[in-house]
């Protein structure tokens, strides 16, 4: 069974591109290849469907296709930047952190004699640094958020253009490699080296374009990879981390109509109940070309079958009238999936917020975050916690089991990392309350994580005095949500 569609009742009146979840609980999404962002805050009740738009603070350069992330620390590192401005001709090579606190940009460097990033992959390894490829030769970059500064990497066995990078368990970045198709390659942070990753058992890289789509980790530890080709294929890592690992086909991105289509740069995004969401489209005839529709699959790894599932805006299974490379996926912390897509014929933007169907009990299980010590002033079996303060949570799975959001070098998007929320009931039926806390300084910002014991610090926010009291905290990893401690906020 697949899940449904609600647009969101205040619709950007912008072109939502470029979308990141910030530690504080609100979204923010940037004005397609300008400076200017925005935040999609949540109502008091915790909808983001019924949330509302706030500017924020530009950016020094404009950007259209570069690399992202959310720090350990609750800050937003942007890298590069392909068409910046509008300029087809220019890769820039600037990089730029956004401190959602203070909203305010800072301009950082970038790794030295780099003189084109463009729209060059990156990924946060599981220390808290940023792993990022170049598009022109083999070389790597490796920054450091703490001390502010960049290292050599290590040196791959393509470059990076237009690559997808997974985080995987063991601390590792699985690569396709698209100037070397169908070849596959991982980097290992404690070696800093690269090795190989085999082969894809199916061509997954588009030839003309050198493109590909997502690749997720998922559940049961395996990869699922979305091809520009028509074709996708899974990756079981290795039990000896530096073998190269086993690739199989997996299922071909048909449509009901019997149609192959293709995700040339494209989202995905792993559900809280363990299958897959991801959009593919007619498959284009030149390398310039792009599709115009994009058709929406979920992919059941259980059974291995990819189902084309309702598009939004149409409501049946006829396309979204956008192309899939214009795209956007973002799992929010409730579960729910943000799409946001362009409408072609009049380049309006659409949001819809996707709610899949519940997980399984056992799934959740094994995925739950966990909270097992927490400051503050002990009254009885209650945390007694001062708004405006900070305090320190311990437990296990504060990460999430995967990344959960893909799409390739272009816009990367990755979620896991731990979000807190307080919640207090309704009165007399009326809605919960709900406020997200800041987390930041995370110990850990791996994926499938276990039974390590995991950190991260919240900030309470500024409560009302009328919403003080008791209330339930809840930490929240990848739309999946901890069981509550009860809480008293002074």
């Amino acid at each position: 069974m697949a899940g449904s569609w609600l647009p969101l009742i205040n619709q950007p009146q912008f072109t939502a591109s470029t979308m990141l979840l910030l530690t504080n609980g609100r979204v923010m999404c940037q004005d397609a290849n300008r400076r200017i962002w925005w935040a999609l805050t949540p109502d008091a009740n915790g909808s983001y469907v019924n949330g509302y738009w706030d500017p924020l603070a530009s950016m020094r350069d404009a950007r259209m296709y570069y690399g992202s992330a959310v720090l350990a620390d609750g800050r937003v590192l942007v890298v590069g930047g392909e068409y910046a401005g509008g300029d087809k001709a220019e890769d820039i090579a600037t990089a730029e952190i956004y401190d959602p606190y203070f909203d305010f940009w800072n301009d950082i460097s970038v790794p030295a004699g780099w003189y084109q990033i463009g729209d060059a992959p990156l990924c946060v390894l599981f220390d808290g640094s940023v792993l990022l490829g170049s598009i022109n030769d083999c070389r790597t970059a490796i920054y450091d958020p703490v001390g502010n500064f960049w290292r050599q990497g290590g040196q791959k066995e393509d470059c990076s253009s237009e690559e997808t990078w997974t985080l995987l368990p063991d601390g590792s970045v699985l690569s396709v490699e698209c100037s070397n198709h169908p070849f596959a390659e991982k980097y290992f942070p404690a070696s800093n080296r690269w090795v190989s990753a085999g082969r894809t058992p199916v061509d997954l890289v588009d030839g003309a374009s050198i493109e590909i789509g997502p690749a997720l980790l998922l559940t049961n530890g395996t990869v699922f990879a979305v091809g520009a080709s028509g074709k996708t294929a899974l990756y079981a890592p290795p039990k000896i981390p530096d073998q190269p690992g086993i690739w199989i086909a997996g299922p071909p991105t048909i449509n009901k109509a019997g149609s192959v289509l293709q995700a040339k740069d494209a989202p995905g995004c792993l559900l809280p109940n363990g299958r897959v969401i991801c959009v593919a489209g007619p498959m284009a005839a030149n390398k310039d070309d792009y599709p115009s529709d994009a058709y929406f699959f979920e992919f059941d790894a259980a059974t291995n079958i990819l189902t084309q599932i309702l598009s939004p805006e149409t409501g049946n299974l006829s396309p979204f009238p956008g192309s899939p490379y214009e795209g956007r996926m973002l799992l929010l912390p409730t579960g729910e999936v943000l799409f946001a897509g362009i409408l072609t014929a009049s380049r309006e933007s659409r949001v819809y917020a996707y709610q899949p169907d519940k997980p399984d009990l056992k799934v959740v299980a094994m995925l739950q975050p966990k909270i097992e010590a927490l400051q503050g002033v002990l009254d009885g079996n209650t945390r007694t916690l001062d708004r405006g303060q900070t305090y320190l949570v311990r437990g296990k799975r504060f990460n999430g089991v995967s990344q959960a959001v893909s799409y390739g070098d272009d816009a990367t998007m990755a979620t896991n990392y731990p979000l807190a929320r307080l919640v207090k009931s309704g009165i007399s039926g009326s809605p919960d309350k709900v406020w997200y806390c800041r987390t930041f300084n995370h110990s850990t910002m791996g994926v499938a994580t276990g039974d390590l014991p995991c950190t991260t610090n919240i900030q309470i926010p500024q409560l009302q005095d009328g919403d003080l009291g008791p209330t339930d905290l809840f930490l929240v990893a990848n739309g999946i949500s901890s069981d509550p401690i009860q809480v008293t906020v002074r």
